[in-house]
């Protein structure tokens, strides 16, 4: 792209002050101000989300935290499992959970 002269700015700002008036130019001027900056201050966002808060894990170390956290997990699994079978649903006797407490 050029760069461009004073003329050809001189005749852009002509075009704003017809097409919006001096009145409203000021206005319009400080909202797309405003508007460039949030712009800028997201673009700084996504920039800085990009890079890694930790250093950087090997393959290897997350396979085994992976790892783990599955066994962790299987682990309790069994153990809910075998609480739920010991328990019972209290529908051999004839009577339901809530009958205790009438």
């Amino acid at each position: 792209m050029s760069q461009l002269g004073w003329g050809e700015i001189l005749i852009i700002a002509l075009v704003f002050v017809l097409l919006f008036g001096a009145k409203r130019l000021p206005d319009t001027a400080r909202s797309i101000g405003r508007s460039l900056r949030v712009f800028k201050a997201e673009t700084v966002k996504l920039h800085d989300d990009e890079e890694p808060a930790s250093p950087a894990v090997s393959v290897e170390e997350q396979a085994r935290r992976l790892e783990e956290q599955a066994a962790r997990l299987r682990a309790a699994a069994r153990q809910d499992h075998g609480q739920d079978k010991g328990q019972g649903d209290g529908q051999g006797d004839g009577r339901s959970k809530g009958a205790d407490a009438a």
